[in-house]
């Protein structure tokens, strides 16, 4: 069957293409009868034209937009998207036709957007019942490609185990290299192992080897470009799929940089467009903010000033943006002391807070003159929360990826906060799943999110048991 199905590639294909320009025929027809109550012939002359000009495009053009590639190892709804996109280019090249041959006022605006929805609905129930077949032969052991896996870290393991659970992909592994690499858990017992990279090109001659999938680490580089010398005539396709699950990043998103491909590899997800918006929202709601709070601060200011003599605010250098100081404001909450250069966090029934400075700490009214840092620049109202100096220097030689914190700028309330992560941190393992939880926020950042984080600390987050 195998071996039936490669034969006839191309004559699958040719198939599938006549079935597109069938369905997308018929779908024209469907709109007729919604638009015209009737078919399309008994319409304007131009519809007609239209419907058999873009017939014919399709026909032409799906191909050269990559419709009929492989799309085994993805999924549907990218197929579905890539299907509209298509169509949608093929339509728009059919109206451009229309307008030179003088016919646009002819032409049913409804009966286009009808036609363009039905060919989507008819695209994708064609593709989706192919390739539902295709699934239906792989989970059957049938129309699999034999693949050879060279290096063995996460990826190589988490490619491993995928197509071992999820058949429907359609690829059988048959051999791996580990290198210096070993499994722990997977079961390899039932696959080659090769031994060289001498040896991968005689075993994919002999062993009817479709891909090779090399996910060496970058550090690699001495062993790929061997790779590259020794599979210069291995006439089977071959992907490189980089062991970045190695890497702990933020995000793997491509960009081109001075005319060349480039991996953005921390880069957080409220940046362009996004970071504009993130930064419109907070001034506005900053200002706002401050003026509604306005009395509240005055009420405030007066509990201070009776509670204990010194300023109302209280004020330290924090790491902003990018690592950058600044000075955080709060309203103090604890008598006049000294730190003689350390940093102590408070703690439960600290002696250095005010009976007023308590209050204000349990409903963390203390934190609202970060409003003022927020209009300024300093701050964003949802985001890790700022440590002292002291901490910082402390926990980025203790917690890996620490200081990836820094590459947004600190909130008032954060995700981690919101989960019950605030307060005061007296281990490393209170520190970690913070620091967890801010990266999570980092690398997952939507506007939604956001105004998430704030209602939630509206409603549950501005008092706590840890808060004191």
């Amino acid at each position: 069957m195998q071996d039936l199905l490669s034969r006839n590639s191309s004559r699958l294909e040719f198939s599938v293409r006549i079935i597109d320009v069938i369905a997308l025929w018929l779908a024209g027809q469907l709109a007729g009868f919604l638009r015209f109550s009737g078919p399309v012939e008994k319409t304007a002359e131009v519809h007609l034209i239209l419907l058999y000009f873009c017939c014919g495009m399709a026909f032409l053009l799906f191909q050269q937009l990559d419709l009929y590639s492989s799309w085994r190892g993805r999924t549907l709804p990218s197929m579905f998207r890539h299907l509209a996109i298509s169509w949608g280019v093929v339509l728009l090249i059919g109206l451009f036709f229309v307008f030179l041959i003088n016919h646009t006022s002819a032409l049913s605006r409804l009966w286009l957007f009808y036609w363009y929805g039905t060919g989507i609905v008819f695209l994708a129930v064609s593709r989706f019942i192919l390739y539902s077949g295709l699934r239906a032969l792989r989970r059957r052991g049938l129309n699999n490609k034999n693949v050879v896996i060279i290096g063995f870290g996460r990826t190589g393991q988490e490619m491993f185990q995928r197509t071992s659970e999820e058949h429907w992909y359609g690829y059988d592994v048959k051999a791996i290299y580990t290198g210096n690499q070993h499994p722990t858990t997977l079961d390899t017992s039932h696959v080659d192992r090769i031994n060289t990279l001498e040896d991968v090109n005689d075993y994919v001659l002999n062993n009817n080897i479709h891909e090779i999938w090399i996910t060496l680490p970058l550090s690699a580089s001495q062993q790929l470009h061997t790779l590259q010398y020794l599979l210069r005539n291995a006439l089977v396709d071959i992907r490189w799929v980089p062991d970045t699950l190695s890497m702990q990043i933020f995000n793997s998103k491509i960009t081109n940089f001075l005319g060349l491909p480039t991996v953005e590899l921390n880069q957080p997800a409220a940046n362009d467009v996004g970071g504009i918006v993130k930064d419109l929202f907070d001034k506005l709601f900053a200002a706002v903010a401050l003026i509604l709070l306005a009395p509240l601060f005055l009420v405030i200011a007066i509990g201070i000033k009776m509670s204990s003599p010194g300023p109302v605010f209280f004020k330290q250098k924090r790491l902003g943006l990018n690592g950058r100081p600044f000075e955080m404001y709060k309203f103090r909450s604890m008598k006049m002391h000294e730190e003689h250069g350390k940093v102590t966090q408070a703690t439960k029934n600290d002696p250095r807070i005010t009976p007023f400075g308590g209050f204000l700490r349990r409903t963390s009214l203390d934190e609202l003159p970060q409003f003022i840092n927020v209009l300024r620049g300093d701050m964003s109202v949802v985001g890790p929360r700022p440590h002292a100096l002291q901490h910082n220097e402390m926990y980025k030689e203790r917690l890996e990826m620490y200081m990836l914190r820094h590459r947004v700028k600190p909130g008032i309330t954060g995700w981690a906060q919101v989960n019950g992560f605030r307060g005061e941190t007296d281990t490393d393992e209170k520190m970690a799943k913070r620091v967890q939880f801010d990266l999570h926020y980092i690398e997952h950042w939507s506007f939604g999110m956001d105004l998430k984080i704030i209602l939630w600390t509206a409603f549950k987050g501005w008092t706590g048991k840890n808060a004191y």
